[in-house]
């Protein structure tokens, strides 16, 4: 397991469309998706530890933003066939335990992640309510291990495009688990 940073914001990047596959069987477009005020489109899978540890927290964040009128969207877009436990039906198991206030939609092609240039689980990307990047960024200062009183990064900059389609200019990278792409 290979621990990743991807490249921060590249400010004013037009969202890139998908239409894909929720675990209630439902088809998600960007264009449903998106909040009066902006989206937040997360990549995730099941078995990373960097997700598992801020995974609560994570989902608190997403009610809350909720509130500000940003939606959130998690897409998995790993290989499942090396990793079982992304699979999805485990995406079902885990998304309906931990209660995801948001879909969790399954990238089985890998190209929106290809599109978004995801590099690893969790890569954030926080769009402003024109679908232009803002944000993409750490989840906050912790890696595996919650940091007592770590300063809410994501959390605040989607409040702040949520205020002011902007996000802030200083950004620190996330870091995770590699996705984990198919074999050609």
């Amino acid at each position: 397991m290979a621990s990743l940073n991807p490249p921060v914001c590249d400010f004013g990047w037009q969202a890139a469309d998908f239409n894909l596959p929720n675990i209630d069987g439902s088809m998600i477009s960007l264009a449903q998706i998106m909040g009066k005020n902006g989206l937040l489109v997360m990549f995730i899978c099941n078995h990373c530890p960097y997700v598992k540890a801020i995974l609560p927290r994570l989902l608190a964040d997403c009610r809350e933003l909720k509130m500000l009128g940003i939606n959130s969207v998690a897409i998995m877009s790993n290989d499942s066939k090396d990793y079982q436990e992304d699979s999805f039906d485990n995406m079902i198991k885990v998304a309906l335990a931990a209660d995801f206030p948001f879909p969790y939609l399954l990238d089985k092609t890998q190209q929106v992640a290809k599109a978004y240039d995801a590099v690893c689980t969790p890569d954030f990307f926080g769009f402003n309510r024109h679908g232009q990047l803002q944000y993409r960024g750490r989840f906050d200062e912790s890696r595996k291990e919650a940091a007592p009183h770590s300063t809410r990064d994501l959390f605040h900059a989607m409040k702040l495009i949520a205020e002011t389609d902007l996000g802030p200019r200083q950004q620190f990278a996330s870091i995770g688990c590699s996705i984990k792409w198919a074999s050609p």
